[in-house]
């Protein structure tokens, strides 16, 4: 069997790994998302609600300031009412004033805060019910990658134990190429070649679709090296029956 051969069955057995991978990374993928999703919304949520901590402080702070104002203007109107001249009557007044401009601005404040307290509390029980599906979403998608990859752990194991036994049959450079071309390729690290037309030569890549030269086919048959497409840079092979018709007489065996 050539190294090409030995790279093939290795080859085969990396796309079925890829394959269970890939559906285990599908909802890896998904779980991530729901995950990310369920994070934002719980950050919207702490965000909110340190809002909202903010304005109720504040509404009690200005509330707690129209208290204040309140006594100061009951204690001033009480002077007003002993006052024992008129100059000393249009000082109270105008401290009076100021008192009423101070209240009459904290009490708009502390109205501004709840209004605004409520819009965030309404938008906090928005949230939070976002949240609460999205964290019931993240459930389901990780029982669904647990279960997936409970699915496919055997047989991850048997494949690449497979892989393994294959891969310490063939000589290190071919090896590392071969891996090199498949972290770069993937499933198009290796390709087939199609026979057009033999009697008139005519081969093609099954990867890049391009000519082939009947020396190369050559190559592939009898060198027993690794032999790349010259225009996709893939390693080419040729399958049991195909190397069989390749090695007969042209115009025996099929009409291709």
């Amino acid at each position: 069997m050539t190294v090409t051969q030995k790279l093939l069955k290795i080859f085969l057995v990396d796309k079925q790994l890829r394959g269970l991978q890939s559906r285990l990374r599908t909802s890896e993928k998904y779980l991530t998302e729901q995950s990310s999703g369920l994070k934002a919304l719980e950050e919207r949520q702490w965000s909110l609600e340190a809002q909202a901590r903010q304005l109720a402080a504040s509404a009690a702070e200005r509330q707690g300031e129209v208290a204040r104002l309140d006594e100061k203007l009951l204690t001033v109107r009480g002077r007003m009412e002993s006052s024992q001249n008129h100059k000393e009557y249009k000082s109270f007044l105008a401290e009076l004033n100021t008192y009423k401009a101070d209240r009459d601005k904290a009490e708009t404040q502390a109205l501004e805060s709840m209004s605004k307290s409520d819009e965030l509390r309404a938008a906090i029980a928005e949230v939070e019910a976002q949240r609460e599906e999205k964290a019931k979403i993240v459930v389901i998608a990780t029982d669904e990658r647990d279960r997936r990859m409970m699915e496919i752990k055997d047989r991850l194991q048997e494949l690449q134990r497979e892989r393994d036994a294959l891969a310490a049959d063939i000589p290190k450079d071919p090896l590392r190429e071969f891996e090199q071309l498949v972290r770069a390729r993937g499933d198009d690290a290796m390709a087939q070649i199609e026979i057009q037309d033999r009697k008139r030569h005519e081969y093609n890549c099954a990867s890049c679709m391009m000519s082939i030269p009947v020396e190369t086919i050559s190559s592939v048959l009898g060198s027993g090296r690794l032999t790349l497409c010259v225009s996709c840079g893939c390693i080419l092979y040729v399958t049991d029956e195909d190397a069989k018709r390749l090695q007969e007489p042209a115009g025996k065996g099929k009409g291709r």
